[in-house]
């Protein structure tokens, strides 16, 4: 495996997203934390299959919409920082911290994810997180919403 950023591979265009599959994997996680749901969907294939692990599979491009479209609705939102990144061809792997937001509550968990990119566009993309963990991340959002102190700025 070879390790990239969006930032620093020769092979990512203007738009970051020439085909390079960490270049588009990370354009993707972008445009969905900048509720940019448009460019997000653009680096999505028709036959698209999302999988959060241990949570129903969603197959095809209109239900990725839905779920794009979620994440994009005022009061709800998405972030994320990227720990590392990998790719060995078209298979990348990325460590990050997410953040799901709820009006105020923000839950941040640690995430690994797997892409796989054909053609510039993302056919597979599954995560992996740990339920424990999201629970703890939703304690500690509870309780920064008590306490502000307490609910800790996204990484990087």
């Amino acid at each position: 495996m070879t390790e990239k950023s969006a930032a620093t591979d020769p092979d990512a265009g203007a738009s970051g997203t020439a085909g390079a599959p960490v270049a588009v994997a990370a354009w993707f996680l972008e445009s969905l934390a900048a509720r940019d749901g448009r460019a997000a969907m653009d680096l999505v294939d028709e036959y698209i299959v999302y999988t959060n692990v241990g949570l129903a599979t969603v197959r095809g491009e209109r239900r990725m919409r839905t779920v794009v479209d979620l994440l994009c609705r005022p009061g709800i939102g998405f972030g994320v920082h990227t720990i590392s990144a990998a790719a060995d061809g078209e298979t990348v792997l990325t460590e990050r911290i997410d953040e799901i937001r709820l009006g105020r509550l923000r839950m941040r968990f640690w995430v690994c994810g797997k892409f796989v990119v054909r053609g510039g566009r993302i056919t597979l993309w599954r995560d992996y997180f740990d339920f424990f963990d999201c629970t703890k991340a939703f304690l500690r959002a509870l309780a920064g919403l008590v306490s502000p102190s307490l609910n800790r700025p996204m990484p990087g």
